[in-house]
């Protein structure tokens, strides 16, 4: 009888086999070939180093650009109704973080440009500072007026205007050394008030973060002199509202006096010549009367001594228009509350009365 075998139900051990192990020098020439050369390193560090000198750069320029606005500011605050430092201080920050040799700042009439400010203008172009010039069609500032944009010519010497012999750009260009201009507008609702122009003497055109720059100086600018605008109009009414208040209370002192003082004339009349001396900002004043033909002085105020004792000499008498001209101190504000005669008389006797002065 055939025996059938068994099959074992014990699981195979798994034969596993041992990594083999890398050959004797290769691993080192491996690491070799992925290690950086010396040049290569070189290189890397070049361009960090580049790149650091660059980030350096622009946070010192976003620091000085900083600190020119904080200086613009302060100006602004601390000059009230001033334009004038206002308007150097801009122009100065605008030139020298530019780039530029020089500039100019000026306003704008509708016609006319009037030089307002200048920053390192070259001594031959002095006379520029005095004068108010209108621009050359065909020239940059013309074309600022007629899109209210900002211009660069990057050779005014290439220019229509110049070839043309236009006095100014020939005057920039000869006297100054200008070549590449820029030239910003001052805006307010789109209407012009100015501009800001910077130069330099070769030809080397601005860059758009510079132009960019001289706009937002234009900007504060702008700020500065709406800020001084309205700052007048609100003196203007402030001072309209005070005189009207000192008139009220002049009128209401006058009559006081007269409901005080009846049938007394001599306390009405000093109030009101007080009060008109004052009010007009005289340095003395006389009130007079014309009666029985002749004027006559009944109340002085801050009137010289010598000016005072002529009237005395003449109270009783007619009044000359030669001596009153020549009695007052030359250089004096003097207020004479004098009526006319026509007023003063009546019709009958108004060809037989001497005029006053």
């Amino acid at each position: 009888m055939r025996r059938h075998g068994t099959v074992s139900r014990k699981p195979s051990k798994t034969q596993h086999r041992k990594p083999t192990g890398q050959k004797r020098g290769t691993a080192p020439r491996a690491a070799r070939r992925r290690s950086p050369s010396a040049a290569g390193l070189q290189k890397q560090l070049d361009q960090r180093t580049c790149e650091l000198a660059e980030s350096q750069q622009h946070l010192a320029e976003a620091l000085e650009q900083q600190t020119a606005t904080s200086k613009v500011l302060s100006v602004i605050s601390t000059s009230a109704g001033d334009l004038q430092p206002v308007f150097e201080t801009l122009l100065s920050s605008a030139t020298r973080l530019c780039g530029a040799k020089f500039g100019t700042l000026n306003l704008y009439d509708g016609g006319e440009f009037r030089v307002a400010a200048v920053y390192n203008v070259p001594s031959a172009l002095a006379e520029m500072r005095h004068k108010t010039f209108r621009v050359h069609p065909l020239s940059g500032h013309a074309e600022v007026v007629r899109t209210r944009r900002a211009v660069q010519i990057e050779d005014i010497r290439t220019e229509p205007p110049f070839r043309e012999g236009d006095p100014r750009l020939v005057a920039l260009a000869d006297l100054g050394g200008a070549r590449t201009i820029v030239g910003v507008p001052l805006i307010k609702d789109d209407a012009l008030l100015g501009t800001i122009s910077i130069f330099r003497q070769e030809v080397r055109p601005f860059t758009d973060k510079q132009i960019q720059l001289v706009q937002n100086f234009a900007a504060q600018a702008v700020i500065a002199i709406e800020n001084t605008r309205l700052l007048n109009e609100l003196r203007q009414r402030t001072d309209d509202l005070s005189e009207s208040l000192q008139q009220q209370t002049a009128t209401a002192d006058v009559l006081r006096v007269i409901s005080a003082s009846p049938g007394e004339l001599a306390p009405v009349f000093a109030t009101m010549l007080a009060n008109a001396v004052r009010l007009c900002e005289a340095s003395f004043g006389m009130l007079f009367r014309f009666e029985g033909g002749a004027w006559r002085a009944v109340a002085m105020l801050g009137v010289p001594p010598a000016f005072a004792e002529f009237w005395q000499r003449v109270r009783s008498g007619r009044v000359r228009e030669r001596a009153l001209a020549a009695s007052p101190r030359r250089g004096s504000r003097f207020i004479s509350s004098m009526p006319s005669p026509s007023r003063a008389m009546p019709r009958a006797n108004q060809s037989s009365s001497p005029p006053p002065n």
